[in-house]
C-alpha cells in the first residue's frame, strides 16, 4: 500500500504522456505557445509501463492518461492497451479536448479505456475559438457523440470563468439532462504559462449558488472521501452535475493521487515543483524495488493541502503551464 504521513492512501496515478497540444486555451497556455520538450526528454511508454507496473504494485488499481492532449502522440492506444493489461490495474481514463481522437472512438473499448473526461468550455462556435484559438468545435462535438454512441463513459469539464463563459452555465449543464453524461464545472487555476493567474475566478461556493437558482430540486449527492467532484442530481436529468474546487481546494483532505509529468517529474500535489525525478532512476542503474522505495519516501512527505504544497515553492507566482503539468 501506498500512503504518506497524513493517512491517505494512494490508489490513483495521473499520467501525462505528452507536453504538446493543438490547441492554445488562453488559461491553459499563452498564444505563442510554451518550448515544447525535445522528445528524447519525455518519458518513453515502456518507462511509463515500468512505472505503471511499479505504481501497481504498490496498490495504485487507477490510471488516468493526461497530456497536453494525449491524442497527439503517435500510438496511444497500442501502450493504453498494454497498460490496462497489468495486473491492478482496474481503470484507465483519459482526458482529452476531443479535437483529434474521433477517428479513433470505436476503438477505445477494446483498447481498455474505461472512460473519458473531454474538456469543453463553451458550446458556442465562436467563442470556442476566442478559448482555444483554434476553429474546432465541430471535431470536439463529432468526438461527444461518437463516445455516447460507442457506450463509453464520459465526463465533461468545463472551466468555468467569470464574464467569459459563465453565461453557458445552464446550457451546459442540460446536457446531463439531455444525454447520461456528468458535467462538472472546475474552478480557473493559475497554470497559464504566464504567470498571469486566475483572474476570471469562479468560486466552487459561487458556482454551487447558481446552480441551486438554476435549477429545483437539485440535491447534493454522497461522494468517496476521495472524489474531487461535489456531485448533484437534478430532477428529470439523465446525467449529474459536479463541482471541482481546484483552486480553493476543500478537497485536499482526501487525496489519493500523484502525478507524473512528461518528463518523469514526480509530483504529489498539483501545486508543488516535482518532488522525484523518476526519469533520472528508470534510465540509471535503479532496480524496481529500489524506485519503489523512492516513491514511497516522496509520497510519505506529501503536502497536507494545495495551500502547504504551493507554500514550499519558492516563486509565489506559478508559470507553468496545465501542459507540462499534466492537466
Amino acid at each position: 500500500m501506498l500512503s504518506d504521513k497524513h493517512g491517505r492512501t494512494i490508489s490513483y496515478l495521473r499520467l501525462a504522456v505528452t507536453d504538446r497540444c493543438n490547441l492554445r486555451c488562453y488559461y491553459c497556455m499563452p498564444e505563442c505557445g510554451i518550448d515544447f520538450v525535445q522528445r528524447k526528454e519525455l518519458l518513453s511508454y515502456e518507462e511509463m509501463l515500468r512505472l505503471a507496473q511499479i505504481h501497481a504494485d504498490m496498490g495504485v488499481n487507477k490510471v488516468r492518461i493526461t497530456g497536453g492532449e494525449p491524442f497527439v502522440r503517435k500510438d496511444l492506444l497500442p501502450f493504453i492497451n498494454r497498460l490496462s493489461a497489468i495486473p491492478g490495474i482496474d481503470e484507465v481514463h483519459v482526458t482529452t479536448n476531443g479535437t483529434v481522437s474521433a477517428g479513433m472512438v470505436s476503438q477505445f473499448k477494446e483498447a481498455g479505456i474505461s472512460g473519458i473526461n473531454l474538456s469543453l468550455d463553451t458550446l458556442r462556435k465562436d467563442r470556442f475559438f476566442e478559448i482555444t484559438r483554434r476553429d474546432q468545435f465541430d471535431e470536439v462535438m463529432r468526438t461527444f457523440h461518437q463516445l455516447l454512441e460507442c457506450g463509453i463513459p464520459v465526463k465533461i469539464n468545463m472551466v468555468l470563468m467569470n464574464g467569459v463563459n459563465d453565461d453557458e452555465l445552464v446550457d451546459m449543464a442540460l446536457l446531463a439532462r439531455d444525454y447520461p453524461v456528468d458535467v462538472r464545472f472546475l474552478e480557473e487555476m493559475p497554470f497559464n504559462g504566464n504567470g498571469a493567474g486566475n483572474k476570471h475566478l469562479l468560486s466552487a461556493r459561487m458556482i454551487e449558488e447558481r446552480l441551486h437558482q438554476a435549477f429545483e430540486g437539485i440535491t447534493k449527492l454522497h461522494s468517496p472521501h476521495h472524489e474531487t467532484a461535489t456531485r448533484f442530481s437534478v430532477p428529470e436529468f439523465k446525467g449529474n452535475v459536479g463541482i471541482i474546487p481546484s483552486f480553493t481546494r476543500t478537497i485536499c483532505g482526501g487525496c489519493n493521487r500523484i502525478r507524473v509529468t512528461p518528463t518523469g517529474q514526480l509530483k504529489t500535489c498539483l501545486y508543488d515543483n516535482g518532488v522525484l525525478d523518476l526519469k533520472a532512476l528508470l534510465r540509471g542503474t535503479a532496480d524496481d524495488s529500489f524506485i519503489a522505495q523512492t516513491i514511497r519516501s516522496a509520497v510519505d512527505k506529501k503536502p497536507k493541502d494545495g495551500f502547504e504544497a504551493e507554500r514550499q515553492i519558492q516563486e509565489s507566482s506559478n508559470r507553468e503551464s496545465m501542459a507540462t503539468i499534466g492537466g
